[in-house]
């Protein structure tokens, strides 16, 4: 009946939760910024259905200069308004996609560790230590160059880098809570271990891998724009880091090539980085905002 009482419970912390993120005005304009990049993501096969490395027009218009090329052209003619939308493409799925997956393997081990302890327990953190040791941009670079550089391995190897994060928070997080009465209760009814894990303590676990998850969308977005700025990226497609590494040497003469998508990766991650702090601050049992 405790296991009953403690899983009943997340619903309403949930609601509450929610309600108090909706109130805080950071997220709201965390929200709506992302859902307008976003959206002007998804969309870009209907708002530019043509190349965006296809050259277009006369090099070097500024912003302004031309009606149908409102952020102006680069150095070979391109779009940079087509640039900036399909960038955003690949920069929002590589940050989603490798935080799903540092995130799904962070819980296994993290989970696996910090429930069963013991050998396994020391085992995992060992291995967590390891990469923890290793500097992680210097180890990305490193699996981005030994493979190809494409959009899925530079996907796997951001997730690489990021999920001993993951990892060494759920173990401290099922090292708590399994000690808490209600799994005892989950184990005394008979449930397996799988069930305990995935049912009982996974979700009482949630709110702060959710925050970390937010966190981790961020730093992929940062991430995947240093590899593309560095030329370790797939060269058929375009990233607001690769437009950056393309017009670095024009900062001068044309330093709009690399304000614009810069601005855009300052204001994608802030608004990330604003969502991650309310909800911290709405999934928080001590927040005013969930009493």
């Amino acid at each position: 009946m405790a296991a009953t009482v403690e899983t009943s419970g997340i619903a309403p912390v949930g609601r509450r939760a929610l309600r108090a993120f909706l109130r805080n005005p950071t997220a709201i304009v965390g929200s709506l910024f992302l859902a307008f990049v976003a959206m002007l993501s998804l969309m870009a096969p209907w708002l530019y259905p043509e190349d965006p490395l296809s050259m277009v027009a006369r090099p070097f218009l500024w912003p302004g200069q031309n009606p149908a090329f409102p952020l102006g052209t680069d150095s070979l003619g391109r779009d940079v308004t087509a640039g900036l939308v399909w960038g955003g493409r690949i920069s929002l799925a590589v940050g989603l996609a490798a935080t799903c997956l540092g995130v799904s393997f962070g819980i296994v081990v993290g989970s696996t560790a910090g429930y069963f302890g013991g050998r396994i327990d020391n085992l995992l953190v060992r291995l967590i230590e390891i990469f923890q040791t290793l500097p992680s941009f210097l180890l990305l670079v490193v699996l981005v160059a030994i493979a190809q550089p494409t959009i899925e391995t530079v996907t796997f190897a951001i997730a690489i880098v990021t999920w001993p994060t993951v990892a060494r928070l759920v173990r401290a997080e099922f090292r708590t809570l399994r000690e808490r009465d209600f799994v005892t209760a989950a184990r005394a009814l008979g449930f397996g271990h799988i069930r305990i894990v995935m049912l009982e303590i996974l979700p009482n676990a949630l709110p702060p891998i959710i925050v970390t998850a937010s966190v981790l969308v961020a730093t992929a977005i940062l991430m995947e724009s240093a590899l593309s700025f560095l030329g370790l990226s797939d060269p058929n497609l375009v990233s607001w880091g690769s437009m950056i590494g393309s017009s670095r040497e024009l900062l001068r003469s044309a330093w709009y090539l690399s304000a614009i998508p810069g601005i855009a990766i300052v204001c994608t991650v802030l608004s990330i980085n604003l969502i991650g702090d309310a909800l911290n601050d709405a999934l928080n049992p001590r927040s005013p905002g969930i009493e």
